[in-house]
């Protein structure tokens, strides 16, 4: 289907993905591109409007990365933020300097001119600043439409063109009209129309699976559980029934109830055909006595691709092998709509399945961000509990486990963590945190337990909240006292051999969301 599309050109923005989004939650589709995208290229994306990112760069610095002016002729529209701004309009004529101050944080923005860019928006508004150049000179063919006390032309337009610049981050939730900005710039200068729904992408994906796969060819599909390989085979079945064949590798080191779920919901629910391969002692037993996480990673992610090679050798008619690839993984392994390869990082799903086992790829989510996904999972009837469910790590709760993995402390967290989910969910928390688990750590502590001291084998759980947009920042959850204290009570008196829960309150960074 043909769609209203806005390529991003991304100048190295800490918010690219976050502007991404933000047009897309506008029901608009966006792509981002590298700056040395061709006018050829935008053409053939359908683009309706650009938007011209932020970075780290200055622009008359020397290996500054620039646009080719063919890009600003098209005729499109374009947004200018920040960086974006400072390089259209240096490119244009204008002067670019350090500003005499730096500004970063929030900054009162005084709004000069309310047509098109800030239609609806307060004459004084709060936004977010965070760079040190400045427009400083411009040429005739500019007129300021904001200011701030620290930069004159805090924000900009052509007179003759549509173009738009803008020195602050209207993508930031800190800058409060930022959406409404926005949206002006999306609709009433670029005209768009509001395609890019979660109907339509689900229809557009069923099709796209179709002419890919064909009349008669089988597809296999890796689930894990997680909500990506979830709506992935969902999709799938969707679109050709019967020919999809998913395997749930049982590695022993899932949450409690994992394999019964999926069972639950693709088995009986959407009468797919489903392998469960009970691989918990190979798993285990490779890693016994193993202490590394990265080693416990290898180890996993190895043993996972030998089952999953075994598996798939049942299915002689099988020629596609389907995979949760989302849209940040096509963006940050360099592959994107451009067709430029840049900052190169692997991404492999399902565990790290290689390019040797022979299939091609299906990989209907990658133009989706995770958001998107969930909600194509609503719209296919997925259960809530696997839609909205945490991320969980690859490797399980191995990598939750620091030190040792034995059955023994898998059997001792897993009771643990399942009382912290059960809390947080009859509290009313669970939609309310990204991220919510327990960490076994590699300590015993004393204690006292009825009338006596104890030491021996009496561990420690961390509890881990974390809240964030995009994992690629996170904050420790703020959440009730009283919660942790029936999560600490629960697990300390339910649990045998934990006498002592403590509260993870590190951010990401510098800490990360996992511990190993």
């Amino acid at each position: 289907m043909s769609r209203s599309t806005i390529v991003i050109l991304d100048f190295g923005a800490q918010y690219v993905q976050l502007i991404a989004r933000r047009v897309r939650e506008h029901h608009v589709h966006s792509v981002i591109v590298p700056p040395g995208v061709t006018a050829d290229e935008i053409r053939a994306l359908g683009a309706v409007g650009l938007i011209l990112s932020g970075g780290p760069a200055s622009v008359y610095g020397k290996d500054a990365p620039r646009c080719s002016p063919e890009v600003l002729e098209l005729g499109l529209p374009i947004l200018g933020i920040c960086y974006g701004m400072q390089l259209a309009c240096e490119m244009w004529g204008a002067d670019v300097t350090p500003g005499r101050s730096r500004e970063f944080g929030r900054t009162e923005l005084d709004v000069l001119n309310r047509s098109t860019l800030f239609a609806h928006v307060p004459e004084r508004t709060s936004v977010w600043m965070s760079h040190g150049d400045v427009v400083s000179e411009m040429s005739d063919d500019f007129v300021p439409i904001a200011s701030t006390p620290g930069c004159r032309c805090a924000a900009v337009a052509h007179k003759t063109r549509s173009f738009f610049g803008v020195q602050f981050h209207p993508e930031v939730s800190h800058t409060p009209c930022g959406t409404q900005i926005i949206r002006n710039f999306l609709y009433d200068a670029c005209g768009c129309t509001g395609d890019w729904q979660v109907s339509q992408v689900t229809h557009d994906a069923v099709d796209s699976i179709r002419e890919q796969v064909g009349e008669s060819d089988r597809v296999i599909c890796g689930l894990s559980g997680g909500v990506d390989s979830s709506v992935v085979a969902a999709l799938i079945h969707e679109a050709i029934g019967d020919r999809l064949s998913c395997i749930f590798v049982d590695n022993g080191l899932m949450r409690e109830g994992e394999v019964d779920l999926v069972d639950s919901t693709f088995r009986q629910h959407f009468n797919v055909d489903l392998t469960v391969a009970d691989a918990a002692d190979l798993f285990l037993d490779k890693l016994e006595g193993v202490i590394d996480p990265q080693e416990k990673r290898v180890i996993i992610g190895h043993t996972f691709i030998d089952v999953f090679r075994e598996q798939a050798k049942r299915f002689k008619d099988a020629r596609f092998l389907a995979q949760g690839t989302l849209y940040p993984d096509v963006i940050e392994s360099g592959h994107g709509a451009s067709g430029e390869a840049a900052n190169i990082k692997l991404h492999h799903n399902v565990g790290g399945l290689p390019a040797e086992l022979g299939f091609d790829l299906v990989e209907p989510l990658r133009e989706l961000f995770k958001d998107e996904v969930r909600r194509v999972g609503e719209h296919l009837g997925l259960p809530e509990e696997i839609v909205w469910r945490h991320p969980f790590p690859g490797p399980g709760l191995a990598v939750r486990i620091l030190g040792a993995v034995t059955r023994e402390r898998l059997a001792l967290l897993r009771a643990a963590d399942t009382i912290i989910i059960e809390e947080i969910r009859a509290a009313g928390w669970y939609n309310k945190i990204a991220q919510a688990f327990g960490v076994l750590l590699p300590i015993n502590t004393v204690g006292v337990m009825g009338d006596g001291r104890s030491y021996a084998g009496q561990h420690v759980v961390a509890v881990r909240f974390v809240e964030s947009a995009d994992f690629m920042t996170a904050d420790w959850v703020h959440c009730d006292y009283e919660l942790l204290g029936r999560i600490a009570s629960r697990v300390i008196n339910e649990v045998d051999g934990v006498n002592r829960v403590v509260y993870d309150i590190s951010s990401k960074p510098p800490a990360t969301s996992e511990w190993e």
